[in-house]
């Protein structure tokens, strides 16, 4: 998946300023795609050169003018091609696993203590994840929502990254206790 798609897809809904894009990628596309905020404005531009999407003027009297951007039917075929093509698997790849592969020979420590800020960053992350799906389904039941909503696609895509940051939240716990039960009896380094 290239940046572009994740552009595309997060402007689906309505148009958006290179700052309201910016947003909603910390928001709610960050837990698939991450970019910083020059790299959006960069692929915006791309996007629009490329007839993608449509970039209009808005004047404002007490701010700078702003360029707000909508898909073009272009950017929708784009889409429509890149969701055909077969999804490539995908792979973890962090330096906190590396870490823990090397538990038994380095300071378990400072291991325990950037686990634990893991562990908080995710459950921050995954309370987050909670407030935005209960806002974009309202007053519905979930099951209500999944069944009868406008678009599921940002939901299902919430979910997702609901659950994989309770995973890591578990998994660094659960790390952390293993770590704390091998201090305590004293487990020798080989």
């Amino acid at each position: 998946m290239a940046l572009r798609h994740a552009v595309l897809a997060a402007l689906l809904d309505e148009e958006l300023s290179g700052y309201q894009l910016a947003k909603a990628f910390d928001l709610g596309v960050a837990n698939f795609w991450y970019a910083q905020p020059q790299q959006l404005y960069a692929e915006l531009a791309r996007l629009e050169e490329a007839g993608l999407i449509r970039g209009r003027e808005v004047v404002q009297d007490t701010r700078p003018n702003k360029r707000l951007f909508q898909v073009t039917d272009a950017g929708l075929a784009e889409l429509e091609q890149f969701t055909a093509a077969t999804a490539k698997p995908c792979f973890i790849r962090d330096d906190l696993l590396v870490k823990v592969q090397a538990a038994d020979r380095v300071d378990t420590e400072t291991l325990i203590t950037q686990l634990i800020e893991r562990a908080a960053f995710a459950h921050a992350k995954a309370e987050l994840f909670g407030k935005l799906l209960h806002t974009m389904r309202g007053a519905r039941t979930e099951e209500e929502f999944l069944r009868h909503g406008e678009r599921i696609g940002p939901y299902l895509t919430c979910l997702r990254g609901l659950a994989f940051e309770e995973s890591n939240r578990d998994w660094c716990e659960r790390t952390v206790t293993v770590l704390r039960e091998r201090q305590a009896v004293e487990v020798p380094r080989q």
